[in-house]
C-alpha cells in the first residue's frame, strides 16, 4: 500500500491493523533480515509529500516524520536546528543517512539513536494522528512508554522550539567514521529562562536528562554577561551529569582495583562509560558557552 497523504496512510493502516508502516526502512529491514521480523503487509509512507518538509509555527518548526538525516544534515536545516543537524550527519554511513527518517528514529527509540537525546533536550513534541484525529505528545513521554502511541495512530510531525541560542550535540563511537554511538550527549541554551538543559543518549534505554546537574550548572553561568563560567565549575558539571546517568560501579573505582578503566576487572567497563559521559558533557557545555 502507498498512501499520498496522512490521512490516507491512517485509513490504510485502519482497514490493516496487522500492516507495519515503513518510510525509509533502516531499521525495519535490519530486523527482518535478522529474523525478528515478518510484517504481514507494508504501509509505505515515502509518497506523502507532507511528511517530508518542514514549516515555522509559532515560535517552532514543525518538522515532518519523513524527514531523511540526510535532509536534515544541510546548511539550510542546521542554521534552523544545528544539533539535530549534527546528530543526523554522524548517524550513519550516506546510505542510511539519505533513506533513514527522523520519524523512524522516533518509533524504533533505538537507546544509540543520535537524534533521541537532542529532542529530549530541546523538549520537542510529536503529533500522533489516528482514527480520532490528532494528539500532541511530549517525546520524552513517548519514549518512556508514559504515553504510548495508541493502535492504529501513525507519527505524522515532530515540534521543535527554536531557541535561537547555542546548542551542541557530540558522541563517543567504539571505530572511527559514522557509526552507532556508546555515549552521546545533547546541551542546548535557554537564555530566555536562563536554563542548560541536557541529554544524554545510549547509556539507557531512553535519553536521560541529569535535571539537577541543568539547574546547578545554569546557576554558574553569566547570563548577563558573556556566559562565562569557571573551568572548575565546568569540569564539576561533567562529573555531575556522568554520576547521574551512569551508576556507580560495583564497589567504587580504587586505582589499581580493577575498576578505574585501565584493566578488564568489575565495574571497569562502568568507569569508562561515567568518565567518557563526564567528557562529553563539559565539552558539550564549553563549546556552548564560547
Amino acid at each position: 500500500m502507498l498512501p499520498a497523504s496522512l490521512d490516507e496512510a491512517v485509513t490504510a493502516l485502519a482497514a490493516s491493523p496487522a500492516a507495519v508502516p515503513v518510510a525509509g526502512g533502516t531499521d525495519l529491514m535490519g530486523a527482518v533480515n535478522a529474523g525478528l521480523l515478518r510484517p504481514m503487509a507494508l504501509i509505505g509512507l515515502g509518497r506523502i509529500n507532507e511528511l517530508r518538509g518542514w514549516q515555522y509555527q509559532d515560535g517552532a518548526a514543525q518538522l515532518g516524520a519523513g524527514l531523511t538525516h540526510a535532509r536534515m544534515g544541510r546548511p539550510d536545516f542546521a542554521a534552523l536546528i544545528p544539533a539535530l543537524a549534527e546528530a543526523a550527519r554522524s548517524a550513519g554511513p550516506p546510505q542510511v543517512r539519505n533513506a533513514g527518517t527522523l520519524g523512524g528514529n522516533i518509533v524504533t527509540a533505538d537507546p544509540s539513536g543520535d537524534t533521541l537525546p537532542v529532542l529530549a533536550a530541546l523538549e520537542a513534541t510529536v503529533t500522533l494522528v489516528g482514527p480520532e484525529g490528532a494528539r500532541e505528545v511530549p517525546v520524552s513521554h513517548l519514549l518512556t512508554g508514559l504515553d504510548p502511541m495508541r493502535g492504529g495512530e501513525l507519527l505524522g510531525y515532530v515540534r521543535v522550539p527554536l531557541l535561537h541560542a547555542p546548542q551542541v550535540f557530540l558522541k563517543a563511537t567504539g571505530r572511527s567514521g559514522p557509526s552507532r554511538s556508546s555515549v552521546s550527549v545533547a546541551l542546548v541554551l535557554d537564555p530566555a529562562r536562563r536554563a542548560v538543559r541536557c541529554a544524554v543518549g545510549a547509556v539507557a534505554p531512553v535519553p536521560l536528562r541529569p535535571l539537577e546537574a541543568e539547574q546547578w550548572v545554569s546557576g554558574c553561568i553569566d547570563w548577563d554577561g558573556d556566559r562565562a563560567i569557571d573551568p572548575a565549575a565546568a569540569a564539576a558539571f561533567g562529573e555531575y551529569v556522568a554520576s547521574a546517568c551512569v551508576p556507580e560501579p560495583p564497589g567504587g573505582a580504587a586505582p589499581g582495583s580493577g575498576q578505574d578503566g585501565k584493566d578488564g576487572g568489575p565495574g571497569a567497563a562502568a568507569v569508562r562509560l561515567r568518565r567518557t559521559v563526564s567528557v562529553l558533557a563539559r565539552r558539550a557545555l564549553g563549546r556552548a558557552l564560547k
